[in-house]
């Protein structure tokens, strides 16, 4: 009990403290943006986007460091906004073939953006700063005002498009040719959700790193799909999954002091897989 009550007071100091409320906030809206995309993309087995996505966010971040921007959005959400519409276009042209066009992309924009920052950085830490990009660092804990208002708006975006358009972006996600029958404009709900997954991604960058974003995406999906039946209850029950995890992994990472990124996948992998082995012994 002292343990736990330590624990709590411990938490309580930390809170007092604007970058940590920041932090919190920040996760919990990105975790919530991200299930619902991740549900549609698991779905439609788009999630090869997000991991293209999340390389090219890199090449572009890298980009960005070298010309000195200091707001690094500016450069990077246009960047790789404009990748997710080439990705998904290149996908859809049956004579392209997406996943070797999307090899290619990804890596080339890997490659040069560890190239740009060896080359033309002036930094003194070149390898810790590529570390941090990919694999998530405490910027999340150096959050200022306006980061957090960005990521707010943003995923209130990606949230009341998802409310406004459920209905259509259902029909979308399960059957292509129905909605297509049904006079639903399928290529313009796809290139809507690829954009807003390229807005998410660049988002998340500060949260978990540019390799560890697919995580944040898959994850929470897949272990709603192991409980829940209907559309409905797994994009529910995968925002709720996301937000304690990735909380969670906060939380942990703050106190203990553990790299950020990778603490919140962890938390959701451990997560996961108590889901998978419970749904596993309630088949049999």
């Amino acid at each position: 009990m002292n343990v736990i009550a330590d624990l709590f007071l411990t938490l309580k100091d930390y809170f007092t403290y604007d970058n940590v409320r920041y932090a919190l906030i920040v996760t919990v809206f990105i975790s919530l943006a991200s299930s619902l995309l991740g549900v549609t993309l698991v779905l439609k087995r788009f999630s090869f986007i997000g991991d293209g996505l999340s390389h090219t966010a890199f090449g572009a971040m890298a980009i960005a460091t070298v010309l000195k921007i200091t707001n690094t959005n500016l450069l990077v959400m246009p960047l790789t906004v404009i990748c997710a519409v080439i990705l998904l276009a290149l996908s859809n042209n049956s004579k392209a073939k997406g996943d070797a066009n999307l090899a290619l992309i990804s890596v080339t924009s890997m490659a040069l953006g560890y190239f740009l920052m060896n080359v033309f950085s002036t930094a003194a830490n070149v390898s810790g700063d590529v570390c941090s990009t990919l694999f998530g660092s405490t910027a999340i804990l150096t959050l200022t005002i306006s980061d957090v208002w960005l990521c707010v708006i943003a995923s209130l975006i990606v949230v009341v498009l998802y409310i406004f358009y459920y209905h259509n972006i259902f029909a979308v996600t399960f059957d292509e040719q129905f909605a297509q029958a049904s006079g639903i404009n399928v290529v313009f709900y796809n290139f809507m959700i690829a954009i807003v997954t390229a807005v998410v991604i660049v988002l998340a960058m500060n949260l978990v790193g540019s390799l560890l974003i697919t995580a944040l995406i898959v994850f929470p999906a897949l272990a709603a799909m192991k409980i829940f039946k209907s559309f409905k209850q797994v994009i529910i029950g995968a925002a709720i999954f996301s937000i304690v995890t990735s909380v969670l992994g906060v939380l942990f990472s703050i106190l203990r002091s553990t790299p950020v990124g990778a603490t919140i996948v962890i938390s959701q992998g451990i997560f996961y897989i108590a889901v998978f082995l419970c749904s596993l012994k309630t088949a049999r």
